[in-house]
């Protein structure tokens, strides 16, 4: 009797396991999505929401045990395919794995296997992007072909490679980034910006990045998780810091989770869609109907790009936390957000402050494309705001810098028009809290390339760049503008301004990365880039310098970068031909200096004569 009642026993326990499975048929690992998917032990915020989806999720309850970690509360979304679940990771916590167990009625319908990991030991030392970088910014598809394998991806929406097309994919990559870091650092750029690499599975036009259809994802036309990774350790390796570029005000109408939003306010205007306003000043319009506020924040950009509503905070936690996992699992240097005053301004100032408050030493620029000082000044932080808004963003993108750049360079000189408008544009830095934060720029991937802003003039071209690497603010250059990339057959065309880095493609009969076939404007203007930035390098008069200028005579605007060690001056020449510059109308910033080096020719001048300045250029001088 003593051995058959166990054998008993096991048939019974095995007909009610089976009976179980029968009546309530377990979720499986395959059907369950938890984001984060894992998380970290030591982190200063010991809150953690994880969502989870899976068939009918909704109706179970969680459970785990793990030292050091507990379920604080567990949301029901207005979907029953979702939970949210709240983690308490205590500093006592260890690294390890442990199991979600979710139940219905007492029985265990699914398990999640969830992973707790040591910090990544480059975030503890992160340094964030500052006014000694110089960022290069990258379009991922158009710089590179790295791996041709992954050009075409079998069950993706948009297959196609197609390098004639000017909004089709191209094939760059991931790979094609880390194989032309050492082109990058050894030109003097200290940092990489590439465009979103996250999934963009879209019909059409998917190669920009900016239709995101999984925060968790990379996109596998660039590759993966693992080659992100080695991006950002290689660049690194090179002195190269990483930057994000993140998109938190909308994704791609493809997401995952349009079918089947969590709840019904997940996606703003999701039963009637209507486009933005793009009426950006209602963010600091004391008079600003709440309609236009409305709609400015709530519309969408295009039909394509759903705009998500911040104000769910399970959506704010969500986003929040997914730019976090980006950090901690690249060792990020910064993120560049896009479209910054779209989003909800709570919701910014939960974000920055969120991702600040974890990474000191982290750098945040936003876009808020406007040639309004007033307007740029008012994200920055220390920025004394009427309206209350106070979030934690180091940095915003100086538009109104690089139009006055543009129209400085190209407008005939009057005594409105031309230098004055570069000189009056930086008198406007005493409405900014912080003005070497600013990111200053010639162009980038959404405005026309500064060779065709400049009429195709490569002399325009090197004095703008010798103004941009040499006045405050972190600047930087966009992919290819060293070599003289231009869009002047479809101005405004962005597929056209996001062109083919020459010498990405094995088949290329230019390559800009050796200079092979490289006209004799394109080599001047990428060798003068190249020996400016790595001088910059070790100039911190440059980058943390004080600034004095002198209001532009004659087709000349001469400004002076000055420490307590050092005087550099900077000269622009609009004129065709030379100009004599009297050193004593200086005087107050020369003193007794008696000679000054020309930084790229090594021409010495002497400072007790006139100072001639050749025609359509920019001297940089080392006083002496």
């Amino acid at each position: 009797m003593k051995k058959i009642l166990p054998a008993a026993m096991r048939i019974l326990l095995s007909v009610l396991v089976l009976s179980n499975l029968l009546f309530f048929p377990p979720l499986t690992a395959q059907t369950l999505r938890v984001e984060p998917m894992n998380w970290w032990v030591g982190m200063k915020n010991p809150a953690l929401q994880l969502l989870v989806y899976g068939e009918g999720i909704g109706s179970a309850t969680p459970s785990l045990r793990y030292p050091g970690v507990s379920i604080r509360k567990v949301h029901k979304a207005d979907s029953p395919d979702y939970l949210f679940i709240d983690l308490q990771v205590s500093p006592s916590a260890r690294p390890g794995s442990f199991p979600i167990q979710f139940k219905k009625e007492g029985r265990t319908v699914s398990a999640y296997q969830y992973r707790l990991s040591a910090r990544n030991k480059a975030t503890a030392k992160v340094k964030g992007f500052s006014s000694s970088d110089v960022i290069y910014l990258v379009t991922p598809d158009r710089f590179s072909n790295g791996d041709p394998s992954n050009d075409k991806i079998e069950g993706m929406r948009e297959t196609a490679v197609n390098r004639t097309d000017d909004y089709g994919r191209h094939g760059g990559d991931i790979r094609g980034i880390i194989n032309n870091l050492d082109y990058i650092s050894s030109m003097g750029f200290t940092a990489v910006w590439p465009m979103p690499l996250l999934e963009n599975d879209m019909p059409q036009a998917s190669y920009h990045g900016y239709a995101i259809t999984d925060y968790y994802k990379v996109d596998p036309r660039y590759g993966n998780l693992d080659d992100y990774k080695e991006l950002a350790d290689k660049a690194r390796q090179k002195g190269l810091k990483l930057i994000f570029d993140g998109v938190l005000n909308h994704t791609g109408s493809y997401y995952w989770w349009m079918k089947n939003l969590p709840f019904r306010n997940w996606v703003n205007y999701a039963d009637s869609f209507r486009i933005t306003n793009h009426r950006r000043t209602v963010n600091q319009d004391l008079y600003a109907s709440a309609s236009d506020k409305e709609r400015m924040v709530r519309g969408w950009f295009v039909e394509q790009m759903p705009d998500l509503n911040q104000e769910n905070p399970f959506l704010a936690a969500h986003l929040i936390q997914n730019n976090i996992w980006w950090i901690e699992t690249l060792g990020l240097a910064g993120i560049r957000q896009d479209t910054y005053p779209y989003s909800q301004k709570k919701f910014l100032e939960q974000w920055s402050c969120s991702i600040m408050n974890e990474y000191p030493g982290f750098s945040i620029v936003g876009e808020e494309w406007t040639t309004n000082p007033l307007i740029a000044a008012y994200w920055q932080k220390g920025k004394q705001n009427t309206t209350g808004y106070s979030g934690c963003l180091k940095s915003t993108m100086d538009f109104p810098l690089q139009s006055a750049l543009v129209q400085a360079l190209t407008e005939p000189e009057t005594w409105d028009k031309g230098l004055v408008k570069l000189y009056e544009a930086l008198a406007n830095d005493f409405v900014y809290a912080n003005p070497k934060d600013l990111l200053v720029f010639g162009d980038n991937h959404d405005m026309d390339r500064l060779f065709t802003f400049l009429k195709n003039d490569p002399d325009l071209v090197q004095m703008a760049l010798a103004y941009l690497l040499t006045i405050r603010g972190i600047p930087q250059v966009y992919y290819g503008t060293e070599i003289l990339l231009e869009n002047s057959a479809k101005p405004g065309d962005h597929g056209l301004i996001r062109s083919d880095f020459p010498g990405g493609w094995k088949d290329d009969t230019l390559n800009g990365f050796t200079g092979a076939g490289l006209s004799a404007d394109q080599l001047r203007i990428q060798s003068f880039t190249k020996k400016l930035l790595n001088w910059r390098k070790n100039k911190t008069v440059i980058y943390e310098g004080k600034t004095l200028h002198f209001a532009p005579a004659g087709g000349t605007y001469v400004f002076f970068r000055y420490d307590a060690k050092e005087t550099v001056m900077v000269i622009l020449n609009k004129n065709n031909k030379p100009a004599g510059l009297e050193p004593s109308r200086f005087a107050e910033i020369i003193k007794d200096k008696k000679t000054a080096a020309d930084v790229i020719r090594g021409t010495i001048y002497a400072l007790d004569k006139e100072l001639t300045v050749p025609a359509r250029s920019a001297l940089i001088l080392e006083l002496k």
